[in-house]
């Protein structure tokens, strides 16, 4: 079987996250956080971007013979040289590409980009770029923060970008076998609406969810926000064909399992598309669930939190994980109790008469039938009552869906009003886990203050493994 997706492909504003109509301006209270919090003297909107139109880079380099040999292969639509197309694939979406971009500084744009419809014309297109020794870089969401998608001339006569968006079908479906093959230009909520209308879900959901594509879940080793229980990208990923410069390239097995070795798959999922370009994917999936239950609890402070989601992992009845586990310490849970309006501050003082003056908030989401998402949440919230958790009931966890993935749009706003912000992430096992966020976040604060920047930094555990868990940082500076 074949589905085309209908729903029309968001792009990115160029100079940020996503979709302009879904930003929202901070409001006044956010505002007086951050003059208070980074001791700002203004936070007025004194650094937009610059207008698009004033952009310029240098005229592409691409001879018309190579031109010609790719427009032979996709159709000439499907062949860019213009420099608007060019300047949108010049780079990912950090903090430095976004900075650059809003300056209007663009050092180096592809000599043109390509929209491939198939696996096949990516290998025609490979062909072309090898003969002609350009060199090539797949593009599917654009997010990437690690420099995944810059237009690297080294070397090569030229450089182009393969933007994947064309291919974004659902190929095949298994629903015995909970299986699924995806092209891979199909992005977050494509991917989630076609599996969805079988009654099935990829249960991935990383930050940059909404623009996002399958090819950069893979290529990226991506995890997601309910990795804790719907796994890592590593983990649902069965098979991948690519098309690389010396031909078509199958990886990996539909079959349940094998004692074969090595496994060439683990060389293709997190190579950031160094090995060849990911066109489709076989990936494990799972029914809808049919209720998600909620639940948060306050810990007085980020250790105590972290040995509850510990004793919870280890103690816990197998299978009882959430699906979506996430601590903040008590600097970011400062931030949302002050900034959720009304009904956080009055879980804030509520806290403070139960004992707790500094506060680190769990957020959890049990998902699967009614009965069984219940009974798991309930024989947690013992583990959590006897680490001295206080519960707080659902709403944080609701509120935090709701909003999860407006982060990117904060940003944008921030940047505007001359604030830097940057996230990074690592991981610890539970024996150095307290060190480790105390060492990272010292190093960060320090450097700051090197440069005499009054930073502000923030943390949270964003996925909980057997032996450790993960430490999500935000920081901001002036």
């Amino acid at each position: 079987m074949v589905t085309h997706v209908t729903e029309e492909i968001p792009r990115s504003v160029w100079y940020g996250w996503g979709d302009p109509e879904r930003a929202r301006p901070l409001r006044a209270g956010a505002l007086q956080y951050l003059l208070s919090t980074l001791r700002l003297d203004s936070v007025e909107a004194t650094c937009p971007p610059v207008d698009f139109s004033s952009i310029t880079v240098a005229p592409s380099g691409i001879d018309a013979q190579a031109l010609a040999a790719l427009r032979a292969v996709t159709g000439d639509r499907h062949v860019s040289t213009r420099d608007s197309e060019r300047i949108l694939h010049a780079g990912g979406k950090s903090t430095p590409d976004l900075m650059r971009m809003r300056a209007g500084e663009v050092p180096e744009a592809p000599d043109a980009v390509v929209f491939p419809g198939s696996a096949e014309e990516v290998r025609a297109i490979l062909a072309v770029c090898v003969e002609r020794g350009l060199a090539v870089v797949a593009f599917g969401g654009g997010t990437s923060v690690v420099g995944g998608v810059d237009p690297v001339r080294a070397n090569f006569s030229g450089v182009i970008t393969l933007d994947m968006r064309r291919l974004d079908r659902l190929l095949h479906i298994d629903p015995v076998s909970r299986t699924a093959t995806l092209e891979a230009g199909m992005r977050g909520p494509a991917i989630e609406a076609a599996l969805q209308a079988h009654g099935f879900t990829l249960g991935h959901f990383p930050q940059s969810h909404q623009e996002a594509t399958l090819g950069g879940y893979v290529a990226t080793r991506s995890a997601g926000q309910a990795s804790t229980g719907y796994g890592r990208m590593e983990n649902l990923v069965k098979a991948v064909h690519l098309e690389t410069p010396s031909g078509p390239f199958d990886v990996g097995s539909s079959a349940p399992g094998t004692a074969a070795g090595p496994k060439l798959l683990d060389a293709i999922v997190g190579s950031e598309g160094t090995l060849g370009v990911i066109t489709s994917a076989t990936l494990m999936i799972s029914p809808l669930p049919k209720h998600k239950s909620y639940g948060a609890w306050s810990f007085p402070s980020f250790e105590a939190g972290a040995d509850a989601l510990r004793r919870l992992r280890h103690e816990g009845v197998r299978g009882d994980m959430p699906h979506v586990c996430r601590l903040s310490d008590t600097d970011e849970t400062a931030a949302t109790f002050k900034l959720g309006g009304w009904k956080a501050g009055a879980l804030a003082r509520y806290l403070v008469l139960r004992g707790q003056r500094t506060q680190a908030l769990a957020l959890f989401v049990w998902e699967g039938g009614e009965r069984e998402a219940k009974a798991r949440k309930r024989r947690s919230a013992r583990i959590m009552r006897r680490a001295g958790g206080v519960a707080l009931g659902p709403l944080p966890a609701t509120a935090w869906e709701h909003g999860r993935f407006n982060g990117p749009y904060m940003r944008d706003e921030l940047l505007t009003r001359g604030v830097y912000v940057e996230t990074l992430e690592t991981a610890a096992t539970w024996t150095e886990l307290a060190a480790t966020y105390a060492r990272v976040r010292g190093a960060i604060l320090g450097a700051l203050e090197a440069h005499g920047k009054a930073g502000y930094v923030q943390a949270h555990i964003s996925h909980v493994y057997p032996d450790g868990a993960s430490l999500y940082y935000t920081c901001l500076d002036d």
